[in-house]
């Protein structure tokens, strides 16, 4: 049996964010009968009733102090030194802040795998001495795991362009799965009906409510170029006392088209998704993100900026548009809107399945446990037929 410590996560299940979601959808799907995953999860996010096992993956709960520059580093560290005590195989650790904490994983002769979702010091929320720290936590693990996977080709290289030395880096992109429990539509129009929505007339964005995002400036351009009879559906968690929520608040009062619906389970985002008019994701920085990916395995017709992130999955002409010039949001969502309804686009999703990116993990985990048993553990889950 091989065991896997998950830590650098807020956790599992139904919790928001990017790397929750990677690793909620991911480590499921590598549970086995050869296999042990556990996810440290912050005690303060377990929703209530507390999950103990989610879809055989074991969870196990810390308390973390809630600070903004704390709260990840902490909670690593008792998630290390868990490992540690419960004498893993492998710890495995997500996000370049808990990356701090992959040299002490080594000075505890622990096998470390290190999964970079993103160059999050270029947040906009963090000031300089964060951002120098989640620098600092990058090269560190970078530097110093066994292994490294990165979630984009354009990560990829310029992990490669910093740390030319580094030969054990992996591309493993992010997932999307569409659920076929979900794809009766039976109860999508009631959904829709919670927020006054009617299919194809409204336009789409979902995400953390946070600066990098870019809502405020999709709000704005939305009310001076929406037609009267669109709404705009701003989908994600949103903080107390927060800034930029009160900002991003104040101009959505302006119109009442403006739906913020808050944290929305997936089971409701699926409708929303299959039946926008648009999903747009103006966002200044990204990984790769789950949002745009599932509004893709909807064919939903998309509009988002032009990162590298979102240029490297090579959309259709006329996805994209300059993100940081002014007036560009405006002027391709004024363009897009004129064209009236918009077709579904049948996008090539293969490069995004979860179960190849499962197997693809486990073989890292297999090769540096114990050289690879790729033969055996094919022939398991062939056998067992698990998505």
């Amino acid at each position: 049996m091989m065991k896997i410590v998950v830590t650098g996560t807020r956790g599992i299940p139904h919790i928001q964010g990017g790397v929750e979601m990677h690793c909620q959808e991911l480590y499921p799907r590598i549970v086995d009968a050869y296999t042990k995953v556990t996810v440290v999860r912050r005690r303060a996010y377990a929703a209530t009733p507390v999950v103990d096992i989610f879809e055989g993956v074991e969870i196990k709960d810390f308390a973390a102090p809630r600070s903004q520059s704390l709260e990840a580093i902490v909670h690593t560290f008792c998630g290390v030194l868990y490992a540690k005590w419960v004498k893993a195989d492998i710890v495995h650790i997500h996000a370049v802040g808990p990356g701090l904490m992959v040299p002490l994983a080594r000075l505890l002769r622990m096998k470390v795998v290190f999964t970079h979702h993103g160059e999050d010091y270029n947040r906009a929320k963090w000031g300089w001495l964060a951002r120098c720290l989640l620098r600092l936590g990058e090269r560190l693990a970078v530097r110093y795991a066994h292994r490294v996977i990165v979630i984009s080709d354009v990560l990829l290289e310029e992990m490669k362009r910093k740390y030319p030395r580094q030969t054990h880096l992996a591309l493993i992109p992010n997932g999307v799965q569409i659920r076929q429990s979900e794809e009766s539509k039976g109860d999508d129009r009631e959904i829709l009906k919670q927020w006054s929505l009617v299919p194809q007339n409204y336009i789409l964005s979902v995400g953390r409510i946070v600066e990098e995002k870019g809502f405020d400036r999709l709000a704005q351009a939305f009310i001076e170029v929406a037609p009267k009879f669109l709404k705009l559906v701003i989908a994600g968690g949103i903080a107390k006392n927060d800034r930029y929520t009160d900002k991003l608040r104040t101009i959505c009062r302006k119109d009442d088209r403006i739906v913020m619906t808050g944290a929305v389970g997936h089971d409701k985002l699926v409708p929303l998704y299959r039946y926008a008019r648009l999903f747009v994701l103006p966002s200044l920085h990204e990984g790769l993100p789950i949002a745009l990916l599932e509004a893709m395995a909807y064919k939903c017709p998309v509009l988002v900026s032009d990162i590298p992130a979102h240029r490297a999955m090579k959309l259709p002409d006329g996805s994209y548009f300059a993100g940081k010039a002014p007036d560009a949001l405006v002027k391709a969502l004024h363009k897009r809107l004129a064209q009236g309804a918009l077709k579904r686009v049948a996008y090539d999703m293969s490069t995004y399945n979860w179960r190849n990116i499962a197997t693809q993990t486990k073989n890292i985990y297999e090769d540096l446990c114990h050289g690879t048993t790729e033969g055996v553990y094919t022939e398991y889950r062939n056998l067992i037929g698990r998505d």
